[in-house]
């Protein structure tokens, strides 16, 4: 299978999950808006999410695939299973002691770590504490859920993988459709979604394992042991899943500054839910698929194809990546107003701070892109601790930047100081990689991205300026269907401005989409470059 075949495999997944999650933050900003219980069930949902990110999705797309995979290769099925029940079994007995502890202990975590702001404002914090209590076992569920996760990826078998976190959506989903029916208040509501994130979590869990179980490994719980495997896997789990959570990180330390403001965390989640469509489809699907393919590659000592992965999967993520970068950025506002205004979020007038947001978070979709297609060239050569230290850095930028603009900027502040730590993050990722040799020089790629960049540009300007144009119909008091239909033809119109651009001044061309979707893990092929000569790629 191609690599841009296994790209949209995985990506179709997150695709139904990220339509189906705004027509969950849809239903959500029209039931709560941007009102206090929508600040406590997005502050409380966050911290268990982060955990999920960092313990689970991080560390095991970065430690476990490639030790996984090199039992497979090394030992056979039976190799890979008893491994995978070593690692069941430390993991389980784990989350279950941390799930215990921080159930004990989360008011004291939800008033100085989640939301130090809420606790002045007794309501709220005892409903984001409760909320939160309810639903912290999910992180259980998703990080058994995350390693069966990786081994269906290492087995190449990506589609189950990415298709259970749909669950997530068509349950509170289901959730928000009955509460509407039954008139429930928001309170209700905000219990509601809580025990349907927890109940989501055990669908996604069964799953995954039933796919596990279908690909010929069956798990049993082994008595938790150190074994020398084990231990390697935490040696290199721990800064994985700092690093591999680092946005999620940021996040969370953006919720815990902007809790000091009424509205700001729930106004930080609707503009994510946005800005991670792109991210979730690029970004997630070039991630999991990368690094398996790229640990296989530096396994069997071919440098050349492990090169020419990280290359295409950058050229491949930049061509999509960054029109959406430059859709968010102008019209922002727009893409607001058509997926939340109405019910109570039009009331609270929350549009414009949720737009402005949204196109700050465009200008760092690049960079969350770019760290999601660096990483694996770390993680597929073990090592785990640069880019932990890098996240480190990140996160020092993230936090002293949103400390400085938060007072002046309120809730946008927070965005920047995200944004800015990113591209941070990403250069200096880069920067070492071609530093040590591991990202060799691609004469194509280089001078694809400037073209690239030149094409969205032009977009963004022909959008700016045909948003004006079409103001009326864009405005709040446009019928829904006038406001959707004309978003949508100008998306459609900018789509197509930024291809036909990209193949025009050869940021693009067909040979690039043939290679790219026919390729099966054969040598690179050869290109004349603008000179005459061949450069390899």
């Amino acid at each position: 299978m191609s690599l841009v075949k296994k790209f949209a495999t995985v990506a179709s997944g997150t695709l139904m999950s990220r339509a189906l999650g705004f027509g969950r933050e849809m239903l959500m900003a029209a039931a709560l808006g941007t009102g206090p219980i929508a600040d406590a069930f997005n502050a409380a949902f966050q911290f268990p999410n982060t955990f999920r990110r960092l313990f689970a999705e991080g560390a095991f797309n970065a430690a476990f695939v490639p030790l996984f995979a090199k039992e497979i290769e090394t030992h056979g099925t039976d190799g890979a299973k008893r491994f995978s029940e070593e690692v069941f079994g430390v993991l389980f007995t784990a989350l279950l002691a941390l799930t215990i502890a921080m159930e004990l202990a989360m008011p004291l975590i939800v008033r100085y770590l989640v939301a130090p702001g809420f606790a002045d404002t007794p309501g709220k914090f005892e409903m984001t504490v409760r909320l939160a209590t309810i639903m912290f076992p999910y992180l259980i569920c998703m990080s058994l859920g995350a390693m069966m996760a990786g081994m269906l990826n290492s087995l190449r078998r990506y589609f189950a993988a990415a298709v259970a976190p749909v669950f997530l959506n068509i349950i509170l989903i289901g959730v928000l459709a009955y509460s509407w029916h039954k008139g429930s208040d928001a309170r209700t509501v905000g219990f509601a979604l809580a025990w349907g994130v927890l109940a989501a979590g055990l669908v996604q869990l069964a799953i995954v394992w039933v796919a596990v179980r279908h690909a010929g490994i069956s798990i049993g719980f082994r008595r938790p042991k150190m074994t020398p495997n084990v231990k390697r896997l935490l040696i290199l789990a721990l800064p994985a899943a700092i690093t591999g959570g680092i946005t999620q990180i940021n996040q969370l330390i953006g919720t815990a500054i902007a809790s000091a403001q009424d509205s700001a965390v729930s106004s930080l989640a609707y503009a994510d839910r946005i800005y991670q469509l792109p991210l979730g489809v690029v970004g997630v699907a070039v991630a999991i698929v990368l690094l398996p393919e790229l640990s296989r590659a530096l396994k069997s000592g071919n440098l050349i194809e492990a090169a020419n992965l990280q290359n295409r999967s950058v050229e491949f993520t930049l061509f999509l990546t960054l029109p959406a970068a430059a859709a968010l950025l102008v019209m922002s506002e727009p893409i607001v107003g058509l997926v939340y205004e109405r019910g109570a979020f039009a009331a609270n007038n929350s549009t414009p701070i949720v737009a402005a947001i949204l196109a700050i978070f465009g200008l760092g979709l690049p960079a969350f892109v770019l760290i999601k297609a660096f990483t694996p060239g770390y993680f597929a050569r073990e090592d785990t601790r640069t880019p932990m230290i890098f996240a480190a850095i990140s996160v020092a930028v993230n936090i002293t930047t949103a400390l400085t603009l938060f007072p002046q900027m309120g809730a946008p502040g927070i965005a920047v100081a995200s944004a800015v730590a990113g591209w941070v993050n990403a250069l200096m990722l880069l920067g070492v990689l071609i530093r040590r040799g591991h990202w060799g020089r691609d004469v194509p790629l280089m001078r694809r991205i400037p073209r690239l960049v030149l094409s969205a540009v032009v977009m963004g300007a022909v959008l700016y300026f045909a948003e004006h144009w079409f103001a009326a119909q864009l405005a709040s008091g446009s019928p829904l269907v006038v406001k959707a239909t004309t978003l949508l033809g100008l998306v459609a119109g900018g789509a197509l401005l930024y291809f036909v651009t990209a193949f025009a001044t050869g940021g693009a061309d067909f040979g690039m989409i043939r290679r790219n979707v026919r390729r099966k893990g054969s040598p690179p092929v050869s290109e004349p470059n603008d000179s005459g000569s061949v450069d390899k790629h």
